[in-house]
């Protein structure tokens, strides 16, 4: 019998709805301690592997037909091997837009507002007026357009704000956008924002495409937020651009090491919020990841067109099949 593996914090209703999905399947519930050897016995895989996978070996043994990831991110799962196979992936890319959305503007609101800076006030009982700064009117660059990034412009939109952004498929413009550039206009997009935004997925092109030649053509006192991977940016560079006044903040959701090193001066740099990657965290986040997931278990066995399959050379689904629940 084939079988299925399962690796994502579930309950038992949330397996027996993905039983149902695929009922001549046999389920097997891994976890991050046991989905390294599970996932030589899957047919199908649903989840999110943490930890190191010997995916050149799953791509030769020639079991494994579709992944679907519980993770927007996949560089978990695009080993060399897996992206020249045959199988077929899907991500969870715009199933926690909302939550991403909510957590880019609390890093940039409490950048803008000052929030780190009173806070540190409020240890002390001081109790002192300093400037802060404002999100409406501003011009705000998105780097990346897929569902986290079409969300946040959704989101953006009514602080009256102006939105520029460079995405793969340029020709896919929201309405909310003023202007949609290609991946390749990276550094025009910088020169004109006020604020830059990250959304965009890790891959070979994007580690370390946010570096020093990104910060020195952003306006000299621009903030930089990151909500998607943190090898996207170099952070030395990110450093000396925070210390010498290029940026006047950062916020981060992410970094390029997780947890990130005690020693690492981030954490003490006065313009800098850092949240530990908690951008899609959501009370109901297993409902839809299971939800999303038993959808295109359904539609890959009836022979359907899926949500969010994945371009595996570019790491990403097309924006005409992202999954963007109501």
């Amino acid at each position: 019998m084939k079988a299925l593996v399962v690796c994502y914090p579930t309950e038992d209703r949330h397996l027996q709805a993905i039983q149902r999905a695929a009922p001549d399947y046999r389920l097997l519930d891994a976890d991050q301690q046991t989905i390294p050897e599970l996932i030589h016995q899957a047919d199908l895989f649903v989840g999110h592997a943490k930890v190191p996978v010997d995916w050149d070996r799953v791509a030769a043994n020639g079991r494994l037909t579709f992944i679907q990831s519980s993770a927007a991110g996949l560089d978990h799962c695009l080993a060399p091997s897996i992206i020249q196979s045959p199988v077929v992936v899907c991500s969870a890319s715009g199933l926690f837009a909302d939550q991403v959305a909510e957590q880019t503007l609390a890093l940039l609101l409490g950048l803008l507002r000052g929030i780190p800076v009173f806070y540190r006030q409020q240890q002390k009982h001081e109790f002192v007026r300093r400037p802060t700064a404002d999100l409406h009117r501003k011009r705000v660059g998105i780097v990346g357009l897929g569902g986290n990034g079409r969300r946040l412009a959704q989101v953006l939109s009514p602080f009256r704000v102006t939105i520029r952004a460079t995405d793969y498929f340029p020709e896919h413009k929201p309405p909310e956008v003023e202007q949609l550039l290609p991946h390749t206009q990276l550094l025009e997009l910088a020169a004109w924002s006020d604020m830059l935004i990250l959304t965009l997925p890790l891959n070979a092109s994007t580690k370390g495409i946010i570096n020093h030649k990104v910060f020195e053509a952003m306006p000299r006192g621009s903030w930089l937020i990151n909500v998607a991977r943190g090898q996207c940016v170099n952070e030395g560079d990110l450093v000396e651009a925070l210390d010498r006044g290029q940026l006047a903040g950062a916020g981060l959701d992410v970094t390029a090491v997780e947890p990130l090193p005690p020693e690492s001066p981030l954490y003490s740099h006065p313009n800098v919020l850092i949240t530990p990657h908690v951008g899609a965290q959501s009370g109901p986040r297993y409902d839809d990841s299971t939800r999303l997931i038993c959808e295109n278990l359904k539609r890959y066995l009836a022979g359907q067109p899926l949500f969010n399959i994945v371009d595996k050379k570019l790491g990403f689904p097309h924006p005409s099949v992202l999954y963007l629940p109501n």
